[in-house]
């Protein structure tokens, strides 16, 4: 094959696309730095906590409401998408450093708290258009693709301050700079890359062992990450050592170009087939239907109404031989009229849903309720981390925003109702006041939040279809902030105000409106966790009811994917 064909074959490469969503999910996850940010602006900006927890709710929001996102997704390029997120994840924290650093005239909070809503709803729009490509170009591997684009997402936060240490700002504020400008430089330089390309319903062969080497990658850059973390808090390394395990981080980052390269100009048979399939009809190759005369359609679901309940108890094999001389009859008897296809129910699961039809069936509402009471009660404590920090007696929460970003990721590439119930052992732990607690929550919540936007989208993506996948992932991205404004918003701040005016009398302190409240000691949050814990336990059952109800389909979906 010709140079200039291999090239084409490489533009249009699922892998390359897959390898770019990664580079762009590891700028999309700012939300998460709050904890590192949000210190910063409290001091240059003379804010009191109360007006701290104003610009956290702010974040939440904007990281929360993505139905533009998703709405776009389905009438607009992909690069569209990211170019809108680019734009104003650059303006809103661009204008947030510019007021920190005092170069412009000093904002209202509540400007303020638009400048940071905007650009935190910036990744709104990098996650949609990377998970939307990546389910749509890896149909059949929806699970891996999803935990290995939102477990970079999670580590975003983690590469994002490493990239910061390189550079020795004169101040921390420039770790805003670093928010505004990094993920603009990324993703606007493979915006056109990311997009569905279509012809790739079928498992390669390929396919495991790229996986696995991505698994991998993954794995060491998460050891890697956490490795230079400690030595960083241990050892007082100079800036040359700094720099240098800088580079490392990001040519671990890097390193998984080498699967699409290697598959289009070193494997003839991937890039034969890779060559093919651009010419193929993307509409065409995504239509589930078996058969249609005369305007009747035999689909799955046709077959799923007519095959007896022990069809599923038969080996696979087996299963698969009589699955499919089912579906043979049944398009026999549409063909001669004996059997009309019914088309006025809606769409079953494993089909394509609108949000509105997915609003209505009550797998979707348990997944949404779940999410929060479980994902809820972990971005409450990941929002309250520096004050938690704090109430302990650790001056710098930059170790612990950095671990839950770590652990975060290690959770989403790991893989709800299992880590619910360690997210409610580990809140629960904290609760009362057990040593070394904070390190625990730190490990344990973000690995159990990670594993949750691993799981999730992947599921939708397998009950609801992915016709509107965009607007359904959105959706469920609401289920965090909407937790965590009444936990964290209600609960928490409560508590915690509460707490602190408490040890307050106890010295005798006479205590103004203005004055800002601080707490010390577990009993600080340990209540909060304690009803966290409880949360999360009833989350729990939620998802067992979702696992219960959906059975039959995953049954169906990788049962005969095994045949």
């Amino acid at each position: 094959m010709r140079f200039h064909e291999q090239m084409k074959s490489l533009f249009y490469n699922r892998w390359l696309v897959f390898v770019a969503s990664m580079w762009v999910q590891s700028c999309s996850g700012i939300g998460y730095m709050f904890g590192s940010i949000s210190p910063v602006i409290k001091r240059n900006m003379g804010y009191n906590q109360r007006q701290i927890a104003m610009l956290g709710v702010a974040k939440d929001l904007g990281d929360a409401i993505g139905f533009v996102a998703g709405s776009l997704c389905e009438i607009a390029p992909i690069w569209v998408v990211l170019f809108i997120g680019v734009a104003q994840n650059f303006l809103g924290y661009g204008l947030v450093w510019l007021s920190t650093k005092h170069t412009l005239p000093e904002m209202p909070l509540w400007v303020l708290c638009v400048c940071i809503f905007v650009g935190t709803n910036g990744e709104t729009y990098f996650n949609t258009g990377a998970l939307v490509s990546g389910v749509q170009n890896f149909p059949k591997s929806r699970g891996p693709v999803v935990g290995i684009l939102k477990g970079f997402a999670g580590l975003s936060g983690a590469i994002l301050t490493q990239v910061y240490t390189i550079f020795n700002f004169p101040d921390q504020a420039s770790v805003i700079f670093i928010v505004a400008v990094g993920p603009t430089i990324v993703i606007s330089s493979v915006m056109f890359v990311v997009r569905p390309v279509g012809g790739h319903r079928q498992v390669r062969q390929s396919d495991g062992s790229s996986f696995l080497f991505l698994y991998g990658v993954c794995l060491i850059l998460a050891a890697y990450l956490l490795g230079v973390l400690i030595l960083q808090d241990v050892v007082d390394l100079n800036q040359t050592t700094v720099t240098w395990l800088t580079v490392g981080l990001l040519i671990l980052i890097l390193l998984p170009i080498g699967i699409p390269l290697f598959l289009v100009f070193f494997s003839s048979s991937e890039s034969q087939n890779s060559a093919a399939e651009t010419l193929l009809n993307n509409d065409q190759k995504q239509k589930m239907i078996v058969y249609e005369q005369d305007g009747n359609e035999v689909i799955m679901s046709e077959v799923e109404d007519e095959k007896p309940s022990e069809v599923d108890s038969l080996p696979a094999h087996e299963r698969q031989k009589r699955i499919s001389h089912l579906q043979a009859k049944l398009v026999q008897a549409a063909a001669d009229g004996a059997v009309r296809v019914n088309r006025k129910k809606g769409p079953r699961r494993g089909e394509d849903f609108t949000l509105m039809q997915a609003l209505v069936k009550a797998d979707f509402l348990l997944m949404f309720f779940s999410l929060v009471l479980a994902s809820g009660s972990g971005l409450t404590i990941i929002d309250n981390l520096g004050q938690m920090c704090q109430s302990l007696g650790y001056e710098n929460p930059h170790v612990f925003v950095s671990m839950i970003s770590i652990w975060n990721f290690l959770g989403r590439v790991v893989a709800m109702a299992g880590v619910q119930v360690v997210m409610a052992g580990s809140l629960l732990y904290y609760a009362v006041g057990a040593p070394g607690a904070i390190y625990v929550v730190s490990v344990v919540m973000g690995l159990c939040y990670g594993a949750h936007w691993a799981i999730v989208p992947s599921a939708a993506s397998e009950l609801f279809g992915l016709k509107s996948f965009g607007a359904l992932y959105n959706f469920l991205a609401l289920a965090s902030p909407t937790g965590s404004l009444i936990f964290s918003g209600v609960i928490a701040s409560g508590i915690y105000d509460y707490e602190a005016k408490k040890q307050s009398s106890v010295k005798h302190h006479v205590f103004h409106d203005n004055e800002e409240l601080t707490c010390y000691g577990t009993i600080c949050y340990s209540i909060t966790c304690g009803i966290l814990s409880a949360l999360c336990i009833i989350a729990v059952f939620l998802s067992m009811i979702v696992v219960h109800r959906t059975k039959r389909v995953y049954a169906q979906l990788y049962g005969n994917s095994r045949a």
